[in-house]
């Protein structure tokens, strides 16, 4: 199902839309459509992102395991080199 929602676009973004979906080979609705969804989606992900995150930090507060940037940052390294290095070691909180 599909409804009807009124939008009042500035003439000069109207004009450029118009330009930009010719370029495009789209109408100027398919191109705000378009727009539109893709506009959702990246929120939809970004919102995904910062649940991710605020889980994994919940967990680093419940737990205090850690892994140091450094030791991060060169295992990605040697990853990217080829190499097979084993993973950081987990840091714990003290007792």
């Amino acid at each position: 199902m599909s409804a009807t929602t009124t939008i009042r676009l500035p003439d000069e973004l109207k004009a450029r839309i118009a330009i930009a979906a010719g370029r495009a080979g789209k109408t100027p609705h398919s191109f705000i459509i378009e727009a539109i969804v893709e506009k959702a989606e990246l929120e939809e992900r970004r919102a995904g992102l910062d649940a991710e995150a605020d889980a994994r930090f919940s967990r680093i507060v419940d737990t205090g395991n850690t892994v140091g940037w450094g030791e991060v940052r060169s295992y990605l390294q040697q990853r990217l080199n080829g190499a097979s290095p084993p993973r950081p070691a987990i840091r714990t909180k003290p007792a």
